[in-house]
């Protein structure tokens, strides 16, 4: 097996400044167990049938902070390492890549291509297939070791067949958090008519108690001035997932948060999704983010940004290089 450099993010790669091309940071290697294979994933998923395991597929790009810290937090402790390589056969991508890939349905295209047509919007993101190839999970973004770990004994116990990932998360894959839940000034008052009617973009904040993520959110995030900045511009509603919250949705149905957020497919705490000034669904992010990433997810809604680049990373890129051009300090992980 060979191992290549790539780094990943859902960041920055290299951005050019007045002195030229940077290095981009975090660079590291893939771990050496990861497979080397054809990238048919068809024979991929096969292959690791015929062993008891499943397919693993991981996308990342060069420069990412979130894929390092899967790499050196997740990927250093020995249970999981040791969970991955008994149950998954995993193979890592770059979002920008050229290598020819083989998809399920015999498609053939490069990395990047692939990439744009599974719509990764973040790095890492990681999908885990069946013995037929189907996706049974798909994590968009990083994952702390204790919930990751969690993830992996629910795909290799095919569990999917039993119950929801996000059922088995919140009675398995639990921290030392807060019973309660954080409120924000901000945050919109009941009723909950989320019509917008020509209002401002929308921000849903779907999170729950027991949650150490929505504590960092709340202590770091939404406590940072470049976000604070974004909500003015943005309405803020928070629900709690399984609550039984009465709303009314952006799009005009009658429901409640618990039945929205099983609509919506939100599985992970804390999970924002942004609707545009007409209602419609145009983003979200359902990770772990630092202010810098959770900032500039609130800036490409309300600025529009997302209506000429369909691509987060590329708006990603953009708003850090105009940043340093002006002088200003960009911190990925700070």
């Amino acid at each position: 097996m060979r191992t290549w450099l790539v780094a990943f993010a859902v960041a920055l790669t290299a951005v050019s400044d007045a002195r030229g091309e940077e290095t981009a940071p975090y660079a590291f290697d893939i771990p050496p167990w990861f497979a080397s294979t054809f990238l048919d994933f068809r024979e991929d998923v096969d292959d690791a049938a015929r062993d008891g395991r499943r397919l693993l597929v991981y996308f990342g790009q060069d420069g990412c902070p979130y894929c390092k810290q899967l790499m050196t937090a997740n990927f250093s402790q020995r249970t999981i390492v040791e969970k991955t390589r008994r149950s998954f056969v995993a193979i890592a991508l770059n979002l920008w890549g050229d290598r020819e890939v083989t998809w399920i349905d015999g498609r053939v295209m490069t990395e990047k291509e692939l990439a744009r047509l599974l719509n990764v919007q973040f790095t890492p993101t990681l999908l885990f297939f069946d013995e037929k190839g189907a996706v049974v999970v798909r994590l968009n973004g990083y994952s702390p070791p204790q919930r990751f770990e969690a993830v992996l004994d629910y795909v290799a116990g095919r569990l999917e067949r039993k119950e929801l990932l996000a059922e088995y998360l919140g009675r398995s894959a639990r921290a030392p958090a807060s019973p309660r839940l954080h409120d924000e000034p901000f945050f919109l008052r009941p009723p909950y008519d989320l019509r917008r009617k020509g209002k401002k973009p929308l921000a849903v904040l779907f999170e729950t108690i027991d949650c150490s993520a929505c504590d960092e959110l709340h202590r770091e995030g939404f406590r940072r001035d470049e976000v604070l900045a974004q909500v003015k511009r943005i309405d803020v509603a928070r629900f709690a997932l399984g609550a039984r919250t009465e709303l009314t949705t952006p799009a005009g149905g009658k429901t409640n948060a618990e039945a929205w957020a099983r609509e919506l497919n939100v599985t992970y705490a804390p999970t924002v999704i942004f609707f545009d000034d007409s209602g419609s669904e145009v983003f979200r992010t359902e990770a772990y983010l630092r202010p810098f990433h959770f900032a500039a997810s609130f800036a490409y809604v309300t600025s529009g940004a997302y209506r000429a680049e369909p691509s987060f990373q590329r708006y990603l890129q953009a708003r850090a290089g105009e940043m340093r051009a002006r002088g200003e300090r960009v911190e990925l992980w700070q």
